[in-house]
């Protein structure tokens, strides 16, 4: 009785056992091969190498568009124009000089006017003219002469007053050209410069103009004043009608 009760314990245990079985070895039998993590080591170092790749050509192109954009903002500031213009300026400073000029009294700077007003009173003196008409002509002579140095004097007080003006302009400009932003507007700059100083150089040439105005009229006067003095020496050395005697009366007679 004994022994029939161990066999039949030991038989329920190998049953346990045998069920058991299946349950402790159906993990490892379920999972499939190709589900297992390999780590390659080569293929991994190849990923990376490729990523690096890819990530400098994408900072190589982000460089270039950079570049790019820097070329184009470049290429705005040389185009960009000056945004300052001392053409106004320089335009009413030979305006005022040129105004200057066209006020000469007498004779002015005139071709046809000059030769008219040398013909009549500044060439040879008249054998019939009266002495009224030599003292008469001898004195518009000498206004011409005075009014022609009072002209110089005036051209000569215009271009001094311009000189503060072109001075400040000056300053501007050479500011203007040092901060330029681009090349088109140093060249802007340079130009006016270029501009400031054809009007400086034609103020010159108006004052020249009218200091040689003025010496020609003067050494003109001299020249006709010389003529003139001849003919009145001459007539007073021709004999005349010599004295011819007339009544006097020195005292009232009292009548």
């Amino acid at each position: 009785m004994l022994t029939l009760r161990i066999r039949s314990r030991a038989m329920a245990l190998a049953a346990t056992m045998l069920a058991a079985a299946p349950l402790a070895l159906s993990p490892m039998m379920a999972t499939p091969a190709h589900a297992i993590i390999v780590f390659d080591p080569s293929n991994y170092a190849q990923n990376v190498l490729t990523a690096a790749r890819t990530l400098e050509q994408i900072t190589n192109q982000i460089t270039s568009l950079q570049n790019e954009a820097q070329m184009l903002i470049n290429q705005a500031k040389n185009l960009a124009s000056l945004p300052y213009s001392a053409l106004q300026t320089l335009q009413q400073n030979v305006q005022r000089t040129q105004q200057l000029l066209q006020q000469a009294q007498g004779i002015a700077f005139n071709v046809q006017q000059i030769d008219q007003m040398f013909a009549q009173k500044y060439g040879n003196v008249s054998m019939s003219a009266s002495n009224q008409q030599m003292v008469a002509d001898a004195r518009s002579r000498w206004q011409n002469t005075v009014g022609g140095l009072q002209d110089a004097m005036r051209v000569q007080a215009g271009v001094v007053g311009n000189i503060d003006t072109n001075r400040t302009q000056m300053s501007a400009l050479v500011s203007q050209s040092q901060s330029a932003g681009g090349a088109l507007q140093a060249a802007q700059a340079g130009n006016q410069i270029l501009a400031l100083q054809s009007q400086q150089l034609s103020d010159l040439v108006a004052l020249l103009a009218s200091n040689g105005r003025a010496s020609a009229l003067t050494e003109a006067e001299r020249t006709a004043a010389a003529e003139q003095g001849r003919e009145q020496r001459r007539r007073f050395l021709t004999p005349g009608s010599g004295y011819q005697p007339g009544n006097a009366q020195m005292f009232n007679s009292g009548k």
